[in-house]
């Protein structure tokens, strides 16, 4: 199967992987850029056949654009969302981009006939508010917003799949939708603009985490995340789908440990041990936007990827290898001097 698909946000560290994969297998791709000042930058390090690949100017939060760049598209994955590093003032800033974005992506796909729609969602829209009461989670859980403790990232993307999957079931039954829900994601690089996983390890490598605090999360590669995406915009059967897209869960401490039992020399501003919880609380009495990281003290939210693995043939790095290959990318860049 090939034909044209627009995948929107195509600056962004997931969509350029899909762009090339697609490409790569014989599609055209529209993709989806805020400003077309930026395309032969984008054009320059995807580094693809570029007569396969289109570039439109189109914003989540307003109309100008989207027609033109969902025509003659059968297939859509709409990666581009908000994922800001510091906690918003207000959630609302991080809710109603990201739920509009979706749903006028939908609208737009309705229009122009397509027959597919994959969402990128997140293991953030699974996993939270909860409390401890569980450590693994699949494609049946849901973020629990009536828990106030939960932070606006996970709450944007909660209510953004929700109203995504609820329109396109009541008004666009002709669509096949799905979701692919990442957890923290890594890997190689293909540019400078490092999406807000990779200050992770860019802060490890440059010695800024003086103790790890007791956080986590699930990692996966940028590489097998495009490719779920990609299994999901061209298996058959995968109306109302949901893919959970995360390998196990690691503590930034065995992150740590990974770049210093790999790097050597070049990891030796790594820290080496773990940091109190009462070191962070009082840290976060100063610092507000430690805040969100005195929440996740102790929390382990793995995600069961087995149902993917299963329907769909996929299959994953170790998390050894995506953050290496972060590390590598980061230091042969020059974005961290070791």
């Amino acid at each position: 199967m090939t034909g044209t698909a627009l995948v929107t946000g195509g600056s962004g560290y997931i969509a350029g992987f899909l762009i090339r994969q697609l490409i790569a297998n014989g599609w055209t791709v529209n993709t989806t850029v805020r400003s077309l000042k930026r395309e032969d930058e984008v054009r320059g390090w995807l580094q693809v056949d570029n007569s396969k690949l289109n570039f439109f100017a189109a914003d989540l939060e307003n109309d100008a654009g989207w027609a033109e760049a969902m025509a003659g598209c059968s297939h859509v994955a709409h990666v581009a969302s908000p994922f800001p590093l510091d906690v918003p003032k207000h959630a609302d800033d991080l809710i109603v981009p990201a739920r509009e974005g979706a749903l006028r992506a939908l609208r737009f796909a309705k229009a122009a006939g397509v027959t597919r729609f994959v969402l990128t969602s997140s293991m953030a829209a699974i996993a939270y508010g909860h409390g401890r009461a569980r450590d693994l989670y699949n494609e049946a859980d849901w973020t629990n917003l009536d828990n106030p403790g939960v932070m606006p990232y996970p709450r944007s993307k909660t209510v953004a799949e929700r109203a995504a999957r609820d329109w396109a079931k009541a008004e666009a039954p002709e669509i096949e939708f799905a979701s692919v829900n990442p957890a923290a994601v890594f890997g190689p690089l293909l540019s400078d603009d490092l999406s807000t996983s990779i200050e992770v390890v860019k802060q490890l490598l440059e010695g800024k985490v003086p103790m790890c605090p007791d956080i986590g999360f699930g990692t996966i590669d940028v590489r097998d995340v495009a490719d779920l995406h990609y299994r999901a915009l061209t298996a058959p059967g995968i109306r109302d789908e949901r893919y959970v897209c995360s390998g196990p869960f690691l503590k930034m401490i065995e992150v740590a440990d990974i770049l210093r039992a790999n790097l050597g020399d070049q990891a030796k501003k790594v820290p080496t041990r773990r940091m109190p919880d009462w070191l962070l609380k009082l840290f976060a009495l100063v610092r507000p936007e430690l805040k969100q990281l005195v929440a996740e003290l102790g929390n382990v939210r793995g995600g069961d990827s087995s149902h993917a693995i299963k329907t769909l043939g996929w299959t994953m790095h170790t998390p050894e290898e995506a953050v290496l290959a972060t590390a590598h990318s980061l230091i042969e860049r020059g974005i961290v001097k070791v």
